[in-house]
């Protein structure tokens, strides 16, 4: 018996590499995406560029290449960021949400930064503690800390602890424009007020009692 050949169906060849086709060009075009948009919330201490740079969005690079957990790896791992959320809508749209952390104080004593997530490291930025503090009072002087706004932070020179017979929890700042301040753990936030404060100085330096209610003393000349 002879075998019959089996016709080659031209149509469903010619569809079949037209499929082919379609499916070469969509992934050609779909690994050449690049990202389009990034937004970004939740960032104080960096400035929208700057996250940007940290997670290597600059030349905003294949969308594919730099997925949501790249991303938020890049960003985690730099030394201000204790928490970043990533994701993607339309493929191309990055959104971007940060939680910042920074540096509250220098601990001379023990030679690290206190951050505000409580991590610590050994770069040196200001205000910087000058002296040891008890352990018990140690935690709740960092809790502290937090409360205090940035800007004001930044006004801060030196910390010491300095307790006296009725207030194991007083501390002594020394502020960068030349006046002092005496306050207690218990009323660091009031510290938000100093430039509002400051004012009744009348451009004089003194010391701002904060410690036990909120009176000045001028430093004579």
């Amino acid at each position: 018996m002879k075998k019959k050949n089996k016709k080659i169906n031209i149509k469903n060849v010619i569809k079949f590499i037209l499929i082919l086709s379609i499916l070469f060009v969509l992934i050609f075009f779909i690994t050449k995406l690049k990202i389009t948009n990034i937004y970004i919330k939740g960032n104080t201490y960096y400035s929208d560029q700057e996250i940007i740079d940290i997670a290597s969005l600059r030349d905003y690079p294949n969308t594919f290449i730099y997925n949501t957990l790249v991303i938020k790896h890049k960003l985690e791992k730099d030394l201000y960021i204790s928490n970043a959320k990533v994701s993607k809508k339309g493929l191309t749209k990055v959104y971007i949400e940060v939680e910042e952390t920074y540096p509250l104080f220098y601990n001379e004593s023990s030679n690290l930064t206190v951050m505000s997530n409580l991590s610590v490291n050994n770069n040196i930025v200001y205000p910087t503690l000058i002296n040891y503090v008890p352990d018990t009072i140690y935690l709740e002087f960092i809790e502290s800390m937090k409360k205090i706004d940035k800007d004001i932070l930044n006004r801060i020179s030196e910390i010491k602890y300095d307790p006296n017979d009725v207030d194991d929890r007083r501390f002594l700042l020394t502020m960068n424009d030349g006046n002092y301040v005496y306050i207690n753990i218990n009323r660091f936030n009031n510290l938000n007020m100093y430039q509002k404060l400051i004012i009744k100085l009348m451009g004089k330096k003194g010391i701002l009692y904060l410690d036990s209610g909120e009176y000045f003393k001028i430093i004579e000349d």
